[in-house]
């Protein structure tokens, strides 16, 4: 699970490019009970999420000529450089160099060598997001991707990752954590795009997990917002009950009712 115990490697920030800033934002805390407070010019009209006075996601405007309307996830880096050269050894490629953020940290854009797009965080004045985990916070990372191998051993080498086989019925799930982490601090899974009806096989991504308190009424309260239901809600046990939703813009994300911890 996710923490703001931040490791190198783990997702330590999240934000939405998005052709509708205002709309998108109205939908966001509409869905989640997010505070949505503008950036001034200063920020380049960045603007951030916040819940229960904590960050939890940042949010921006693109050109629909330009960018399709998605969510990034950011990863921790002690170094941006060195994760800059990291990428581009192993294959991927640099979008945005390296660059400073106001003092706040470092940032970068990177592509992976299927052309997915992600990004890096490191550290300066902000570590990061400030909630994770909770209801209306980011929880988990999914890849869906051609080749998971490939995947596995390119994230590995820029950041480090472990790799391990979950098994399921029927097959088995390939989870990721920071280096040196225990199991349970595992944050994402990479997923062979072919094997799920909703996605396209053309366009592998990542995308967000989002914890809720209700699956189901999330779901249901998106569509009537104008988002759509990519795939409703299905129960997996063990790991609760899950939905793959697209915000009025077409930015794709997924939320979570998590099964309760073993023993809690």
């Amino acid at each position: 699970m996710l923490t703001t115990d931040y490791k190198e490697g783990s997702p330590n920030w999240v934000d939405l490019g998005t052709p509708n800033l205002d709309g998108a934002a109205g939908f966001y805390t509409g869905l989640f009970g997010w505070d949505f407070r503008p950036g001034g010019e200063e920020a380049g009209g960045y603007a951030m999420f916040h819940l229960g006075g904590k960050t939890v996601a940042g949010g921006m405007a693109v050109a629909p000529e330009e960018v399709r309307s998605a969510w990034t996830l950011y990863f921790q880096s002690s170094d941006a450089e060195a994760t800059a050269a990291a990428v581009v050894k192993a294959g991927g490629t640099v979008a945005v160099e390296p660059r400073d953020v106001m003092g706040l940290g470092r940032m970068a854009i990177f592509a992976d060598p299927a052309g997915v797009t992600f990004s890096i965080w490191q550290p300066g004045r902000i570590a990061g997001l400030g909630a994770v985990t909770d209801v209306g916070t980011l929880c988990w990372t999914e890849l869906y991707t051609g080749d998971v191998q490939a995947a596995a051993a390119f994230y590995g080498a820029v950041f480090g990752w472990e790799i391990s086989e979950m098994p399921f019925e029927g097959g088995s799930y390939t989870v990721v954590k920071a280096a040196g982490t225990p199991d349970e601090a595992a944050f994402g899974g990479l997923v062979p795009i072919g094997s799920d009806p909703v996605e396209d096989a053309e366009r592998p991504y990542w995308t967000p997990y989002f914890e809720v308190a209700d699956c189901d009424v999330t779901a249901a309260e998106a569509e009537e917002s104008g988002g759509k239901v990519r795939l409703s809600p299905v129960f997996m046990e063990g790991v609760g009950r899950f939905a793959k939703l697209a915000d009025p813009y077409g930015a794709r994300f997924a939320v979570i009712a998590s099964a309760p911890a073993a023993g809690a």
